[in-house]
């Protein structure tokens, strides 16, 4: 799997624990930025991962800022994004197999490593389940064009 990561500068520690953990997995990653602890604007990170998986260049994103919030409002207003905002593993879960999220958001303060990377393993092993979930997705992909 292809994954698309991107960090403002209170992200940025965690960013790179979660991309060696990523290729330590076998998957590969785009690194969006941003690139050290230089105060930067979330809006910005969260455009280009979400351009990312929209140009098909990567098939899921991940999203880190202090709380995880400002990255799901911002890359929540493109097109085709479902940005999850995770604390814990459930919600990972239930993300990907409900909501068939393709943006995982992580805070990157004040979280043990240890359970941000869980929360990644489960995403990215964690697939849509379809079924009655596919009619929402529908509904949430309709109050996008209105």
């Amino acid at each position: 799997m292809n994954v698309a990561i991107g960090c403002d500068h209170r992200g940025f520690y965690l960013k790179h624990k979660v991309m060696d953990y990523v290729r330590e997995t076998g998957h590969e990653y785009q690194d969006y930025g941003c690139y050290n602890t230089d105060s930067v604007d979330y809006p910005d990170i969260a455009l280009k991962v979400s351009e990312g998986l929209s140009s098909g260049n990567a098939e899921v994103g991940i999203l880190i800022c202090g709380t995880g919030v400002g990255m799901s409002i911002a890359a929540n207003k493109l097109k085709g994004i479902r940005a999850a905002l995770c604390y814990d593993a459930l919600a990972a879960s239930r993300a990907r197999r409900h909501n068939d999220a393709n943006i995982l958001c992580l805070k990157g303060e004040d979280m043990e490593t240890s359970v941000a990377l869980d929360i990644v393993r489960i995403f990215l092993s964690t697939n849509f389940e379809g079924g009655r979930h596919l009619r929402r997705i529908e509904k949430i992909t309709i109050l996008e064009t209105n």
